[in-house]
């Protein structure tokens, strides 16, 4: 299932993609990218509004303590990171280069309201593409306030749409073709299966185990227990495994409701009802995803320019 669960538009023609992330905690997501600086799979990039000049010179702890002491000064808010990702085509990075990249998130950031707050940005070369992730608080450094996130989605468009006409930004041709289900034949299988549990991660109607194990189904993706910890397994749509299972504590994205064996004891997790306005909910937003999937198969020349949800995090 190349391409279809990856962070970047799984199309055949596709442009710039700006996807606002619904991340709740802006400490995780911070410290995501940093994790990927540590592993030399993203560098630090860019810098803005930092109370000192180069912030990327102290620890990881002192970048987040900036964005912290804004945060803690407004408590009733409970969604505060901003968490962006930037995925150019090869040929916008060509056009606009590291120099025109630092100035357009800049120019991205003020549009969206965020111009005046401290920011870090990472430049990740860890997939097929070069991409960046922004991470900012949307609690006002100077007021205190939450700042306004009304019609996002619909910003990111215009401003796209900006950039496409400011730079003469043209199609780019996508080698994967989108599949709904994995098989033996499946390439990028941890890539894809990652981007797979990050979806579902997503999806608020998947609130029990149960549910998240038939979601997993719908893709010929099954866990099951090894010893102290899990694996998982491509199957055939009958439960015979076609691929050599991978444990799941080789992934850095992971499903939701899996936990070791120790904690699971620890937590007494008890399997919860599932009632009938539950299922429904859960067979609509399963549904939503399939028919998206199925959609960008179809109409390859479609524009799927934004994905706003955490709808999938770039990576």
């Amino acid at each position: 299932m190349p391409g279809i669960f990856t962070k970047t538009p799984p199309l055949n023609l596709f442009l710039m993609v700006i996807v606002i992330h619904q991340s709740l905690n802006t400490q995780n997501a911070l410290f995501y990218n940093e994790k990927k600086v540590s592993q030399k799979k993203a560098f630090f990039f860019h810098s803005g509004n930092s109370p000192t000049v180069n912030p990327f010179a102290g620890s990881k702890q002192d970048r987040w303590n900036i964005l912290k002491e804004i945060e803690e000064r407004n408590t009733r808010v409970k969604k505060k990171c901003l968490h962006i990702s930037v995925n150019p085509t090869v040929s916008d990075l060509v056009k606009l280069g590291d120099a025109g990249i630092r100035i357009e998130i800049k120019n991205l950031m003020e549009y969206l309201g965020y111009g005046n707050q401290p920011c870090f940005v990472y430049k990740h070369a860890d997939l097929d593409r070069t991409h960046f992730h922004i991470v900012s608080t949307r609690i006002d450094q100077q007021t205190g306030k939450k700042i306004r996130d009304n019609y996002e989605k619909e910003k990111v468009q215009r401003f796209i749409k900006s950039l496409e006409q400011k730079y003469d930004l043209t199609k780019e041709l996508n080698r994967e073709q989108a599949n709904l289900k994995f098989s033996a034949g499946s390439s990028n299988l941890k890539r894809n299966l990652e981007s797979l549990f990050y979806q579902l991660n997503q999806i608020e109607s998947i609130t029990t185990k149960q549910l998240y194990d038939k979601s997993l189904e719908l893709f010929n993706v099954e866990i099951r227990r090894s010893g102290r910890g899990y694996v998982v397994f491509v199957t055939d749509g009958n439960g015979n495994p076609v691929r050599y299972p991978i444990r799941l504590s080789e992934f850095e994205e992971r499903p939701r409701f899996y936990v070791s064996a120790r904690a699971e004891k620890e937590l007494q997790i008890d399997k919860p009802v599932i009632d009938k306005f539950q299922l429904a909910q859960w067979a609509r937003d399963l549904n939503r995803l399939i028919e998206r999937s199925n959609r960008r198969k179809q109409e390859p020349a479609k524009k799927y320019r934004v994905k706003n949800r955490d709808r999938g995090m770039s990576r």
